[in-house]
């Protein structure tokens, strides 16, 4: 974790796209006192995403170089497609942050010499016990430390965070630009089954909706185009629709084609297997009483809390206060303690 503010005109190398926040980030962080070399990572090669950063930085006088990383992030578009086909609920973001993003950023501050990095998430990071945490923003709608909990310490040692006590709203009222980016990136606004079935056409395959008890009540058009939780959209046969109008998916079965149906109670699980993890203290995990376990980004189980956390083989095994609602195979299930993200892995059962 580097200092937020110098006034010597250190470098820092800024990710950047040319919209709402990483120009924000670019002005805070030469008003500080660096001396900003923008980079726009080419993902998508969407010429309107690098013509915007290049205008924006040449209004601001920063220096910008784009960086074709477009063969690297093909493995991000691979794992959301092969995701959804598996039955399972991807993160992208969180993949990218840790595989791409961040990444790119250290490799291109290292070939200039520089030390400093940043973005414009919205997070903070800060030092405990030797150690340096993702911490949550102070605008806590826009905070972003949930898609951060793989970044390791020595990335972490290099960030500078000039969107970690701002908020949105700020931004908004002064800035000249109104239109920002949202979800996820390479869709380009298209409905994400619609990327899924174009990418992957064997995906489109008509199978059973069935319920509880294994009897078919209806049919869908592809495991991939459905989520746990997920109550609008289904193909139900209409008598037993009528029977029961508060039907939500509560399990895919992509081996066999099959979405099982339930009522609400049947989303609610106390247990969680989480695998692929990064956690800064291992100790500090399975000896805490306090640690909030966050899913699906916006989510949180009801009471927040963690009961204890056991190393079960190469996963962990997490117990929960209260039980949490939908928990879906390939979320990120991410460990706070306060506003510290201590730790996060990739949900692969619970019960």
């Amino acid at each position: 974790m580097i200092a937020a503010a110098h006034s010597d005109g250190e470098g820092v190398v800024l990710g950047f796209s040319g919209g709402m926040d990483s120009c924000a980030a670019a002005a805070r962080l030469a008003a500080q006192g660096w001396r900003v070399e923008a980079v726009t990572l080419d993902m998508t090669g969407d010429s309107r995403i690098t013509d915007q950063a290049r205008e924006r930085a040449t209004e601001m006088g920063i220096r910008l170089t784009v960086k074709d990383v477009r063969a690297e992030f093909a493995a991000v578009k691979e794992y959301f497609v092969n995701s959804y086909a598996a039955g399972r609920t991807p993160a992208p973001c969180t993949l990218c942050n840790s595989m791409i993003k961040w990444p790119s950023l250290v490799a291109e501050a290292d070939r200039r010499g520089i030390r400093a990095i940043a973005t414009g998430h919205y997070f903070k990071t800060v030092r405990h016990n030797g150690r340096v945490y993702v911490c949550r923003a102070d605008d806590r709608i826009k905070d972003q430390s949930y898609y951060l909990w793989g970044l390791p310490q020595s990335t972490l040692e290099r960030i500078v965070t000039p969107m970690g006590d701002i908020f949105k709203s700020d931004i908004r009222s002064t800035s000249p630009l109104r239109s920002e980016s949202m979800g996820v990136c390479f869709l380009g606004g298209r409905p994400y089954a619609q990327y899924v079935a174009a990418q992957r056409p064997d995906t489109l395959r008509r199978g059973e909706i069935v319920d509880a008890e294994g009897r078919v009540v209806g049919h869908h058009d592809g495991v991939a185009f459905y989520t746990i939780g997920q109550k609008r959209g289904l193909e139900i046969d209409g008598e037993y629709a009528l029977k029961n109008s508060a039907m939500r998916i509560v399990a895919i079965d992509a081996a066999t084609n099959r979405i099982v149906v339930g009522q609400e109670p049947q989303l609610y699980y106390s247990t969680l297997e989480v695998a692929s993890y990064n956690v800064v203290d291992i100790d500090e995990l399975l000896s805490s009483h306090d640690v909030e376990v966050v899913i699906r980004g916006i989510g949180r189980n009801p009471e927040g809390y963690m009961r204890r956390a056991e190393l079960i083989g190469d996963r962990l095994r997490i117990t929960l206060g209260a039980p949490a609602w939908a928990p879906a195979a390939g979320q990120p299930a991410v460990f706070y303690r306060g506003d510290r993200v201590i730790g996060g892995g990739i949900v692969e059962k619970y019960f």
